[in-house]
């Protein structure tokens, strides 16, 4: 185990030990668990950049295209042959949640953005 020394501003000391109370932990123990969380978290759920999000729409567009073609018998056959997996213990329903909730809104978010692309494409023809 390392040791770690750490200044933290009173308030956040307070509002530790309090978190720490509730969950009937020593400060340390809580500090830890947090911190455990957070990294965690951050490496389940990492962002991708467009180019790799593009990648991977094409590549599932060419499955999606690809399997259009296969025999439904032998879609149920792969499926049912597929490796099964567990999922990750740190992936639990709160998590999931909250992957969604980015999800959701970051696709709001683009949509958004494409309306209003294609609004100021339409005042552009309109002048043009």
């Amino acid at each position: 185990m390392s040791r770690l020394t750490l200044r933290l501003p009173e308030s956040l000391h307070r509002q530790l030990e309090t978190l720490a109370n509730r969950e009937q932990a020593s400060l340390n123990q809580y500090i830890v668990y947090a911190l455990t969380r957070q990294v965690t978290q951050t490496y389940l759920i990492q962002e991708h950049s467009e180019d790799a999000v593009e990648k991977q729409r094409t590549e599932f567009v060419a499955l999606q295209q690809k399997l259009g073609k296969t025999p439904s018998e032998a879609i149920d056959r792969l499926l049912t042959e597929r490796e099964s997996v567990e999922p990750e213990k740190e992936l639990d329903s709160k998590t999931t949640g909250r992957l969604q909730d980015r999800l959701r809104n970051r696709q709001l978010t683009s949509r958004r953005k494409d309306r209003v692309k294609g609004r100021g494409m339409q005042a552009t023809r309109k002048a043009g």
